[in-house]
């Protein structure tokens, strides 16, 4: 029976946001997977070794297990965020991806600070994906 905790339905969801951001970027993905890696180290999310290839951003994809490099992620939740189609989390994992992403990418005092900072059309959809991820990130801090 797989698990049904955060840090897992995290881990699943973190080759959804990559996935989005391949379906919703206007460009091939060699050309994304650039994009990715460039804006990771001019917005400091990430220092890439080397930029990607657009095969193993497609790897990344489709790895359920989530063992891509984080600043991956956290870069297409970046992008996400500032699209004006107004993308959204197509399932609970995405969600919890996104959610854990939002809070790794920036520093909060709150939950509340958290909520507030993001854009109106995702506060709504990550709501319980946030609650989530900021209890985990919390309980982190006390290790």
């Amino acid at each position: 029976m797989p698990q049904d905790d955060f840090y897992t339905k995290m881990r699943a969801g973190l080759s959804a946001l990559l996935r989005q951001w391949r379906s919703l970027g206007q460009a091939n993905t060699d050309q994304l997977a650039l994009i990715l890696a460039e804006t990771a180290r001019v917005a400091k999310l990430g220092t890439p070794d080397a930029t990607p290839s657009g095969a193993t951003l497609e790897h990344w994809s489709q790895d359920e297990l989530g063992e891509m490099p984080l600043w991956a992620p956290r870069t297409a939740v970046f992008l996400l965020n500032q699209m004006p189609a107004r993308p959204t989390p197509d399932s609970d994992a995405e969600a919890c991806a996104w959610a854990y992403c939002w809070l790794r990418n920036r520093s909060f005092d709150s939950l509340q600070a958290a909520q507030e900072a993001l854009p109106a059309h995702l506060q709504a959809p990550l709501q319980d994906a946030l609650e989530a991820a900021w209890r985990d990130q919390q309980g982190l801090r006390l290790v």
